[in-house]
């Protein structure tokens, strides 16, 4: 069998591979490079969810791209808004010609003699499977499974006759015009389906076991709007993302040093919006600090509007059974429904699913530590693109993306063909922390047992701060006694 081989493979043709590709023709001309994409389409999340008003909940001058400016007016910006832009820069780059769609990466062996992955893939529209070797491995898989959601188990679901539908697989064809309808969840795909669907359904019921915080913003930023039009596009932009990017850290931090303070303002606000006969205490209150979870974003006060004009309500407890026509719940009430949304979450999956080797052994990444959150210790020529939990994504994908360059320009200029971390003998025993740390959230908490461990100390962390990983990133590679060249 012939095996076609490339310099770098990018894994994921979604936000942070179109990223990835940008910065491989910018900065590494030299580079060949394609990228494997496992559906038949450009865009990852932003085109696999189709579900009634899917946007962003972060905004986009700091989920755009770093190079490529955004010019909407709305910064909270819907899902099909990001899908152009995101197509709008693979086009402008010529980085589409370069997708190979249909293509699942499901296997990948690196070989130490001849220094270079050996990849198994399936073609999943006719089900063949071709090897492709490449000299490096640039996992943009993003952090979910494409094909199978977080599914808890709900109590004799069966009983139900009406239908039941999971955001992550919409149908087109779904009719829920003057239905009864309640969304299971309280995260940011239920706050976003409640009020969407709202103007339509008879009736919209989110149904929660606990409570999220929910925090409101004008869908356009006004600064930005301002800035555009009184400056170069670029340069507004760029003054844009350097003040978003510091409130976003400003806030979470100021959230973690005081969080008694800053829940009293965020419960506050709710009230303030929904008056004094809403009971904010039962159905906006957690039990959990703020950024313990992401807090959920509500543009334009969408959700709050719908609970104030009855179009939709919130119900606070804990299902029971489902029956013919319902939902049963344990303090004894009955929800009606024409149709059950089950918003309840992602299923993470590490490495897009692919099972890695090193010469033939499979690879247990629990048992490894993580390099800057970026690489994997005794995992040679292999980069993960993971952004922020507690900011938006595509800061830390830029900042991955820049790295990686300055990587591979770095082993061509000293003639390396190989790079790995290597903890040495001393840090072996330090304390382990989880990949991500200080954020108890289920769908988190659920694989963390699988993902590499990070120490207390430089480089065997994973910060989750933009201004401490640019500082970190940027340390020369000639000074870096954790990372050896070959």
């Amino acid at each position: 069998m012939t095996v076609e081989h490339t310099d770098v493979v990018i894994v994921g043709a979604g936000l942070s591979g179109i990223g990835a590709a940008y910065h491989l023709t910018e900065k590494c001309p030299h580079q060949q490079f394609l990228i494997l994409e496992s559906r038949n389409a450009i865009g990852g999340t932003w085109d696999l969810f189709r579900y009634p008003g899917i946007r962003s909940d972060s905004d986009m001058h700091t989920l755009g791209y770093s190079f490529k400016p955004w010019n909407s007016a709305k910064a909270i910006a819907d899902g099909p808004s990001i899908l152009r832009y995101v197509k709008e820069t693979a086009a402008e780059n010529h980085i589409d010609e370069k997708i190979r769609y249909s293509h699942k990466l499901t296997a990948a062996n690196w070989n130490s003699d001849s220094r270079c992955w050996t990849l198994t893939v399936t073609q999943t529209d006719t089900g063949n499977s071709v090897q492709i070797s490449c000299n490096f491995l640039y996992m943009c898989a993003g952090y979910y499974n494409y094909e199978q959601p977080h599914e808890p188990e709900l109590p004799e679901l069966n009983n139900f006759k009406g239908t039941v539908v999971h955001p992550q697989f919409w149908p087109k064809d779904l009719d829920y015009e003057n239905k009864k309808v309640v969304v299971i969840g309280s995260g940011a795909t239920a706050v976003t389906l409640v009020p969407s669907m709202a103007d339509k359904a008879a009736n919209v019921t989110m149904l929660q076991r606990s409570p999220t915080y929910i925090i409101s913003r004008p869908s356009e930023d006004w600064f930005a709007n301002g800035m555009r039009a009184l400056l170069p596009p670029k340069l507004a932009y760029a003054i844009t993302r350097f003040r978003n990017t510091r409130f976003q850290e400003w806030i979470y931090k100021r959230t973690r040093r005081n969080p008694t303070r800053i829940k009293k303002i965020l419960l506050d606000a709710v009230r303030k919006e929904l008056g004094p006969d809403f009971d904010v205490d039962k159905h906006f209150t957690p039990k959990y600090n703020p950024w313990d979870q992401r807090l959920c974003l509500v543009p334009d006060s969408d959700l709050f509007a719908a609970l104030k004009n009855n179009s939709a309500d919130v119900v606070t407890d804990h299902i029971e059974k489902f029956t013919a026509t319902g939902i049963s719940l344990k303090s004894g009430d009955q929800l009606d429904a024409d149709i059950v949304v089950t918003a309840t979450g992602l299923q993470l999956v590490l490495m897009g699913g692919a099972a890695i080797s090193i010469d033939g052994e499979a690879v247990d990444f629990s048992k490894l530590w993580t390099y800057k959150g970026l690489m994997n210790s005794d995992i040679p020529n292999m980069v993960t693109t993971f952004g922020y939990i507690n900011a938006s994504w595509t800061l830390r994908a830029d900042l991955t993306a820049e790295w990686v360059c300055r990587l591979l320009n770095h082993m061509n200029e000293t003639q390396s063909s190989s790079v790995v971390p290597r903890v040495s003998a001393e840090l072996n025993n330090m304390p382990q922390r989880d990949w991500i740390d200080d954020f108890p959230a289920g769908y988190m908490a659920r694989v963390m047992h699988l993902f590499p461990k990070q120490g207390n100390q430089e480089p065997w962390i994973n910060t989750q701060d933009f201004y401490r990983d640019r500082k970190l990133f940027n340390q020369p590679f000639d000074q870096d006694q954790s990372l050896f060249f070959s």
